[in-house]
């Protein structure tokens, strides 16, 4: 049986990033991100619910998450649901569920000035649908990116040489 793990979410960071390393210098970064449902409910009236998920990345995307993100700042996240369990200082068994990042990317919100950090180049989007990785998340519109040459129409084999000895 095949198993699948991928959650994707974009949401508000609910408070400041928190860095830290591992005894090996890796970068990690802690944050909490709110995701918001509205709703109308039977009775016609509009509701709207919260939910709070921790997340976690590493690596070069926890220093750019730390740097560049703050309280209130919009983002996308893409990751896998991981679940964490530990022994409280009090003896009691202690678990909850984690959003282990894998990509992101910036996004701008209601209000939110489209400044390019400093040190920021903007690379043209691939031509797949795949996002762009958090380095080259573009904060504005991409530059301008000329169109492929066109390759030169296919020519008709010289007189004499049969067809079955083409190479193509």
């Amino acid at each position: 049986m095949a198993n699948y793990n991928k959650i994707l979410l974009m949401g508000r960071l609910t408070r400041d990033p928190q860095l830290s390393y591992t005894p090996s210098q890796t970068p990690v970064v802690d944050f909490g991100l709110a995701t918001n449902r509205k709703w109308t409910g039977q009775d016609g009236s509009q509701r709207e619910e919260t939910c709070f998920v921790d997340c976690r990345s590493f690596g070069r995307q926890a220093e750019t998450i730390n740097k560049y993100l703050t309280k209130g700042s919009p983002v996308f996240v893409e990751g896998r649901l991981t679940f964490d369990s530990w022994t409280a200082q009090d003896g009691s068994k202690k678990s909850k569920h984690r959003v282990t990042v894998e990509n992101f990317q910036f996004l701008r919100g209601q209000g939110d000035q489209p400044e390019r950090p400093s040190g920021y180049e903007t690379q043209a989007a691939a031509p797949d649908l795949e996002p762009a990785p958090a380095s080259a998340a573009p904060m504005s519109d991409p530059p301008a990116v000329s169109p492929p040459q066109a390759s030169p129409a296919p020519q008709a084999p010289p007189a004499g040489i049969p067809e079955d000895e083409i190479p193509f």
